[in-house]
């Protein structure tokens, strides 16, 4: 038990070195941080603690039902013109919340219903039920019903893309840690440290980004293109993924379409290789000009710019015919999909509304801040004074394991770029209270069996043996609990979840292996009978 092989000790210090070097940027000012050429992790504050802004942004789901409804009459249309025979079909109607449309010719009523099952889509999520419910009255009129399940996947399909573009939106600003997340069905909860602007983040969230889609200028010379100049009716546009490894490529000024003809963005295989690609649909007229375009220019590059910034440049290989396309290359499943979110993102889907603001000054931040530095002082000397008054060298021991445990809580806060919020200094100023709690149970059972006879080797030896197992089944019961608030809880409550779950075990480690390898290696040195 007091054992430690060479691998050991070098392995517990170089955990504890590089935690405790990990939560020295968090106690630097960001500009001493700017210096260093590096951006190194620390920890970020809440917006509790920064202040800031909170929105609480809600779906029109009206708004997306009626688009939807619109977005599947223009594909209607265009299906059934396209293809050889048309199917002659009279207006479509929206009325009532669901389309439909007569046949000119009755005995195309098989034709049209095979055309209409390739675009009205396959089960809905898991549920099996259609997107949409197609039925046939009075031999030749065509009614398609949007179902409970296909609505519901639209709501969350373009819940997540609606939260990616706010995402996207409030990144521009460079701000600090914003948090961005889904609360219940339809609302986006969105917390920005540091803006105390409510109505700035406001018009931001109703921009819509820019989506484009124009030719490669093949013409372009890489030097004159690394130094930023292009051919005359070109420009230059970053390329952060251009597998020809310069970062900007050339593209024409002249725009072939714009995000307001496209329609949908979405992962999925082709069905010949299997592979992951990614397929696009426009609307009726987007799919007229992309034939014309692609007819006339097979074998091009045509890239696709989300925000003055090229996001992918696939090849023409034929002619792209009846308003969509797939776009096929080196993809993972996951590239795959972020290509297909950052289509679909380049305006939101769904409107969104203010349904609850509020501004958090810096002021009160700061004085949350100062108030639970003072707690944790203040608790952090009196667990000290306490713990050498009473265990003595055992008790110096368990001070230091107390200071290691707060670096390595904050550097393993930095590490995985988590956010302290108010509750979080609760849980915080918890952990140090109870990180000594390991070490009172070692030393009493030291002390135990002490008083048994047992010489001062042995006592350590069996207190540390014995005591371990109430100190970790006392523990795994916290970090149960802990995981209960993280997975329940929200805002707030996660915060203070994560600081306990992450106190609990850099406290048990320090509390348990580092006391245990410096009483180890005192030990060693003075190994005659003492006394704690």
């Amino acid at each position: 038990m007091l054992d430690f092989p060479r691998w050991k000790v070098l392995l517990i210090a170089v955990v504890l070195s590089v935690l405790c070097a990990l939560a020295i940027p968090s106690f630097l000012p960001e500009r001493v941080t700017n210096g260093w050429g590096f951006k190194p992790p620390r920890i970020n504050l809440g917006l509790d603690l920064a202040g800031g802004s909170y929105l609480l942004l809600e779906a029109d789901i009206a708004d997306l039902t009626a688009t939807r409804l619109e977005t599947m009459r223009e594909q209607v249309g265009t299906e059934m013109r396209r293809g050889n025979p048309r199917v002659n079909i009279g207006d479509i109607s929206t009325r009532g919340g669901r389309l439909s449309f007569m046949l000119r010719d009755p005995s195309q009523v098989d034709a049209a219903r095979e055309r209409l099952l390739s675009i009205t889509g396959g089960g809905a999520g898991l549920t099996g039920q259609r997107e949409w419910d197609i039925q046939v009255l009075d031999t030749s009129r065509f009614v398609l019903t949007p179902t409970q399940a296909g609505l519901e996947q639209a709501i969350s399909t373009a819940m997540d893309d609606a939260t990616e573009v706010v995402r996207r939106r409030i990144d521009e600003l460079g701000t600090r840690e914003p948090t961005i997340v889904r609360q219940g069905d339809s609302r986006i909860v969105v917390q920005v440290p540091g803006l105390q602007n409510p109505q700035a983040l406001k018009e931001l969230l109703g921009r819509t980004a820019r989506l484009e889609f124009k030719l490669v200028d093949l013409t372009a010379n890489p030097t004159e293109l690394a130094q930023g100049r292009a051919p005359v009716g070109s420009q230059v546009l970053p390329y952060p993924g251009n597998p020809q490894g310069l970062p900007v490529v050339a593209v024409e000024r002249s725009t072939i379409l714009s995000g307001d003809q496209l329609v949908d963005a979405r992962q999925a295989y082709d069905p010949q290789t299997n592979e992951p690609q990614v397929t696009i649909a426009f609307d009726s007229e987007g799919g007229r000009r992309f034939a014309r375009v692609t007819r006339e220019n097979v074998g091009k590059p045509f890239a696709i710019i989300v925000d003055n910034q090229v996001i992918s440049a696939p090849n023409i290989n034929e002619p792209i015919l009846g308003g969509s396309a797939s776009i096929s290359g080196s993809f993972t499943v996951e590239s795959a999909n972020q290509l297909a979110i950052a289509l679909r993102s380049g305006k939101l889907p769904v409107a969104l509304k203010v349904i609850e603001e509020r501004t958090v000054g810096p002021d009160l931040g700061q004085d949350s801040i100062n108030k639970g530095a003072i707690a944790g002082v203040i608790a952090t000397l009196l667990v000290i004074a306490y713990m050498l008054l009473t265990y003595g060298r055992f008790g110096v021991y368990a001070t230091i394991a107390l200071i290691l445990n707060i670096l390595m809580i904050l550097g393993a806060m930095a590490l995985f770029n988590g956010t302290l919020t108010l509750p979080g200094i609760a849980g915080f100023v918890l952990t140090i209270g109870a990180a000594v709690d390991a070490n009172v149970l070692i030393n009493e059972r030291i002390r135990e069996e002490q008083r048994r006879g047992r010489g001062i080797i042995q006592s350590v030896e069996l207190g540390y043996k014995e005591a371990s197992r109430a100190i970790f089944d006392a523990n795994v019961t916290n970090v149960i609990a802990a995981a209960i608030m993280f997975f329940f809880g929200s805002g707030p409550i996660r915060g203070f979840a994560v600081v306990l779950t992450i106190g609990i075990v850099t406290s048990v480690f320090s509390a348990v292996t580092v006391t245990r390898l410096m009483v180890s290696g005192w030990l060693k040195q003075r190994p005659r009978e003492l006394v704690i």
